[in-house]
């Protein structure tokens, strides 16, 4: 980790896990000196201000105001910059993760359903093929109302407290909601997106790292939102067929 990087970690953000994240870092950590540099900068500036112009010193008030251009000078360059990481920067970065998603046979293809106050996760089988979903057929054991006549959900995983993906793999999760709105955020991959009720909103990532990460939900959604948060369990390796396969990672929520 970079010198200037550690801003961004004694602000509490967690370590990246994600192929995408540094570049994400990179504008937080720009970000992050820039303010700090303009909070030293006018703070500075008040404090000379005050001790300038005590009313000890300059008992009348001046009328004619600044009349250098220096402030205009400051405030241009401020704005260029805040321009520069918005045009250049952040926007970019935002249009590939919304408009360049990885092929279908390539990503891993996941359902998150969130619910006041869990997330709950649908995984097609060695199919690859969801089973068929409807209202009619939820219930405490069948929380998605999963069709049981339907052969291609009979393979399908369902869980509502891990997801374990493959490491170096694109994810691609559909987002939505039983009931309100809610947000699906993880903060090591650096990505999150809205869950509404009627929508299907897909975001994708990258795992690069194997351990287990927090989902959060970041968009208050009733009582129960402070303990809509994850739970850190330790995995390493994912098991298939009785033998250990490539290193996964999992994202958990209590």
């Amino acid at each position: 980790m970079s010198s200037l990087a550690l801003i961004n970690e004694f602000l509490g953000q967690p370590p990246n896990a994600s192929s995408h994240g540094y570049q994400i870092d990179h504008i937080l950590e720009f970000a992050h000196w820039f303010m700090g540099a303009l909070f030293v900068g006018w703070s500075a500036f008040f404090i000379f201000v005050l001790i300038r112009f005590r009313k000890r010193r300059q008992p009348g008030a001046d009328h004619k105001g600044v009349t250098s251009g220096i402030s205009t000078h400051l405030e241009f360059s401020v704005v260029l910059i805040e321009a520069v990481l918005l045009l250049g920067f952040a926007i970019p970065l935002w249009a590939k993760r919304v408009n360049q998603f990885p092929p279908g046979k390539e990503a891993l293809l996941v359902h998150v359903v969130a619910q006041q106050f869990s997330f709950n996760y649908h995984l097609p089988g060695p199919d690859g093929q969801f089973g068929r979903r409807d209202i009619s057929f939820e219930s405490n054991s069948n929380p998605l109302g999963l069709d049981p006549n339907d052969p291609a959900g009979k393979d399908d995983i369902i869980t509502a407290g891990e997801l374990h993906v493959p490491v170096n793999r694109p994810v691609v999760a559909e987002l939505s909601s039983k009931d309100v709105i809610h947000d699906f955020f993880l903060p090591s991959m650096r990505i999150a997106g809205d869950a509404i009720p009627g929508s299907l909103i897909p975001i994708w990532f990258t795992p690069i790292k194997t351990g287990t990460y927090e989902v959060i939900c970041a968009q208050l959604c009733g009582l129960g939102h402070y303990g809509m948060k994850g739970a850190k369990r330790p995995v390493t390796w994912s098991a298939k067929n009785g033998k250990q396969t490539t290193p996964d990672c999992s994202v958990s929520n209590s």
